[in-house]
C-alpha cells in the first residue's frame, strides 16, 4: 500500500516562508521532520509552498541588495565595485605582457602595472 503523500499545516507554511530566507531546503526539510526529496517532492505537488519558498528567498535577497545599494550610494567603492559586478555585467581585466629576446627561452611576465617588482622570471 502506497504512502499517504506528506502535508503541512498552515504554521509550517508560514514557517517555510520566514525561513527561506535563512536556511537552506534541506535544513527547512530537516526542521519540518521531513527529508529533503519528500521537501522537494511537497513543492512540486503543493505550489503554495513552492510560492512561499520562492518569496521567502526573494525578500531576503532583496534585503540584502537594499542594504548593499546603500552602501554603494553612501560610498563604499567595495559595495558599488561589487553590485556592478554582479549586476551591471562590470568585470576586473587584467593584462599581462610576455617579452623576450630570445625566440624560445626564458620568458619575463610583467604586470600591466609595469612595477618592475611584479616581474617574474620563467625558464
Amino acid at each position: 500500500m502506497p504512502r499517504k503523500p506528506k502535508t503541512i499545516n498552515d504554521e509550517q507554511r508560514a514557517q517555510v516562508e520566514a525561513l527561506a530566507a535563512y536556511l537552506t531546503q534541506d535544513q527547512i526539510a530537516d526542521y519540518l521532520g521531513m527529508s529533503r526529496p519528500t521537501f522537494a517532492a511537497l513543492m512540486e505537488r503543493d505550489e503554495d509552498v513552492a510560492l512561499r519558498y520562492k518569496k521567502g528567498k526573494a525578500q531576503a535577497i532583496a534585503d540584502v541588495a537594499t542594504g548593499l545599494l546603500m552602501q554603494a550610494r553612501e560610498g563604499n567603492v567595495g559595495a558599488a565595485a561589487f553590485y556592478l559586478k554582479t549586476q551591471a555585467g562590470w568585470r576586473e581585466k587584467q593584462e599581462v605582457k610576455i617579452e623576450s629576446d630570445q625566440p624560445f627561452g626564458q620568458f619575463v611576465l610583467v604586470e600591466a602595472s609595469g612595477d618592475e617588482d611584479s616581474a617574474v622570471s620563467v625558464n
